[in-house]
């Protein structure tokens, strides 16, 4: 998506919703009397774990690929992805009966990779890091014509991720603040879109790891900059913030809160004991946002956006190496 290509609005995400309606699932909305007390406040989470391809991904790869007219839809799809965008792009492609290509960077995480690949994509492999995901995915394009969905930077990708956000005020009403996790900006970009336009009362917080903080660094000074090495636990929030998505949130005036690995942890294993959910560390990171600024949430109703549920059981953050 270059500069000169116009954001997508609040009418795209009502749009989205309609596209994607007969494929995607409508999450639940759940809440633990225990968490609220721990906060102080009272607390919906928006379970997208449960969402068709474990995360909500699949709303925003669904609503991208429904888009597409036949005669270009049939050349395919493709996209670069660590796991969670790219199984639900694939899953979006085999729903519609056209190929997915998925580029993966070596690392990625070994359940997520097997989800992709699960869903019928055709994997290529590269070197990881940003450039080296780009470089071979354009191979790609160019080799087969397929069109590019990019994870987060894709219009017709951040209206679909602002249809969670629109089922979370249908369904918990009027909500203080909504908190969702931060990397790419897909997720956060289409919170945005549909609280200006349903909610524009309502805050948005965005919470990210502290050590991948680019987003917070990018709304505090104006400029979008790569963090060289991002070290966290949470795998899906690595991204660097998209252009695009910046400057939705930039004039919304999103607020970011950084989150400590050890927090975010901790956040998970709460989410496991009282919602009997097991979630994403990249999920998790919004609770854990909650939890360690009480103040800033004491007495409010917050919306939180538990993005996903792709984990490997054998590797939890808390089991020993």
């Amino acid at each position: 998506m270059s500069p000169s290509t116009p954001l997508p609005r609040f009418d795209d995400v009502l749009d989205a919703a309609a596209r994607i309606a007969p494929h995607a699932r409508v999450t639940p909305v759940l809440r633990a009397d225990a968490l609220d007390h721990a906060a102080g406040a009272r607390l919906l989470f928006k379970a997208e774990g449960l969402q068709r391809s474990g995360a909500f991904k699949f709303r925003g790869a669904c609503n991208a690929v429904s888009s597409l007219p036949d005669a270009v839809a049939a050349r395919g799809v493709v996209t670069h992805s660590s796991g969670n965008h790219g199984a639900a792009l694939a899953l979006a492609a085999r729903l519609r009966g056209i190929p997915c290509h998925v580029v993966v960077p070596e690392g990625a995480t070994r359940t997520k990779l097997a989800l992709v690949a699960s869903q019928g994509a055709i994997l290529h492999r590269c070197a990881p890091g940003l450039d080296a995901r780009e470089a071979r995915c354009a191979e790609v394009q160019a080799a087969t014509g397929a069109t590019l969905v990019h994870p987060y930077a894709d219009p017709k990708v951040i209206a679909g991720q602002g249809t969670a956000t629109l089922e979370l005020l249908a369904a918990a009403g009027d909500l203080d603040v909504v908190v969702v996790p931060v990397g790419g900006g897909g997720l956060a970009s289409g919170a945005a879109l549909t609280l200006a336009g349903r909610a524009p009362a309502t805050a948005l917080v965005l919470a990210e790891p502290a050590g991948a903080a680019d987003a917070l660094h990018a709304l505090r000074t104006g400029r979008r900059e790569p963090v060289p090495a991002p070290g966290t636990v949470c795998d899906g929030l690595r991204a660097t913030i998209g252009e695009p998505n910046f400057r939705i949130l930039q004039a919304h005036g999103a607020e970011v809160l950084a989150v400590e690995d050890g927090d975010t942890i901790a956040a998970m294993r709460r989410l496991l004991a009282e919602l009997r959910m097991l979630v994403e560390p990249s999920s998790a990171v919004a609770l854990a946002a909650v939890l360690a600024h009480p103040a800033r949430f004491a007495g409010k109703r917050v919306g939180i956006v538990l993005s996903g549920g792709n984990v490997d059981p054998d590797a939890l953050p808390w089991m020993p190496a």
